[in-house]
C-alpha cells in the first residue's frame, strides 16, 4: 500500500520553509490560518494572468506584509504602482473591512518562470481548456521545462482525456525525479482543468537539483530585502 506525501511538506524545515511566517495565541491561531488561506486564494484568482509562483504572508503585530512572486510582475504593479494600489483596496475591501491593518505588498519577479510548477501548471490548464490534444500538451510542457535547465519533470493528467467516455490517468516523465531524497529541490503542483467534458486533474514534478546548505526561497528574498 503506497503512502503518497506532499514533495513540499516532505522537505520542510529542511531547504524550505513556511510560506506564512508570524507568531500567535491559541485562541487566534485557527482565525489567522484560514485567513491566510483565503487571502493567498483570493490572490491567486485574481493575478491568473500574472502567472504568480508563490505567495508568502508575514505578521509583526498590527503590520503585515505579502510577498507575491510573479512571471509578469508588471501586470501585478500597474501603470505607476495603480495596480499594486487597487490590489490593496481589494484585500481591505474583503477582509480588513472597518479595521485597523497596516499592510505592504512586496513583488518580486520569477527569473526562470519555465522551472516554477504553479505557472507551468496554468499555462497547460489553459492549453487543455483550450481542448488541444492532451498528449501535446503534455510534451510541449516537458521539452519547455527541460530546456530552462531542470534535471527532471513528471506530468500527469486524469480524467476524460479528448473526451473519452472512460476516464484514465496517463503520464509522462523525463529525467530523474527522486522523491525520497530530502535535499532534492523538486517543485509540485496540482490543478484542474474544466472541460466540456468534465473535470481533468493535472499533476507536475520539476526536479530542480540537489540543495547544500542553501537558504530557502523566501528567506534569501527577506534577506535581499534588508541588504
Amino acid at each position: 500500500m503506497g503512502h503518497k506525501v506532499h514533495p513540499k511538506i516532505f522537505r520542510m524545515g529542511g531547504i524550505y520553509t513556511w510560506d506564512s511566517k508570524w507568531y500567535a495565541k491559541r485562541k487566534d491561531f485557527a482565525k489567522l490560518v484560514k485567513e491566510d488561506i483565503l487571502i493567498k486564494e483570493f490572490l491567486f484568482k485574481e493575478l491568473k494572468d500574472a502567472g504568480v509562483d508563490s505567495i508568502y504572508v508575514e505578521r509583526k503585530g498590527d503590520s503585515m506584509t505579502i510577498v507575491i512572486n510573479a512571471a509578469k510582475p508588471g501586470i501585478v504593479i500597474g501603470r505607476s504602482g495603480a495596480g499594486a494600489e487597487s490590489l490593496k483596496k481589494k484585500i481591505k475591501d474583503n477582509f480588513y473591512r472597518g479595521k485597523k491593518v497596516k499592510f505592504n505588498i512586496n513583488i518580486f519577479e520569477v527569473k526562470k518562470p519555465s522551472l516554477s510548477a504553479h505557472i507551468v501548471l496554468q499555462s497547460m490548464i489553459e492549453d487543455l481548456q483550450k481542448r488541444m490534444p492532451f498528449r501535446r500538451v503534455m510534451k510541449q510542457t516537458i521539452d519547455r521545462v527541460k530546456k530552462a535547465g531542470a534535471q527532471g519533470v513528471k506530468v500527469m493528467v486524469s480524467g476524460r482525456l479528448n473526451g473519452a467516455e472512460i476516464a484514465r490517468t496517463e503520464k509522462l516523465k523525463d529525467g530523474k525525479v527522486p522523491l525520497q531524497n530530502l535535499r532534492a529541490d523538486i517543485d509540485f503542483a496540482f490543478g484542474i482543468a474544466r472541460t466540456i467534458y468534465g473535470v481533468i486533474g493535472v499533476k507536475i514534478w520539476i526536479y530542480r537539483g540537489e540543495i547544500f546548505n542553501e537558504k530557502p526561497e523566501n528567506e534569501k528574498i527577506e534577506e535581499s530585502k534588508n541588504k
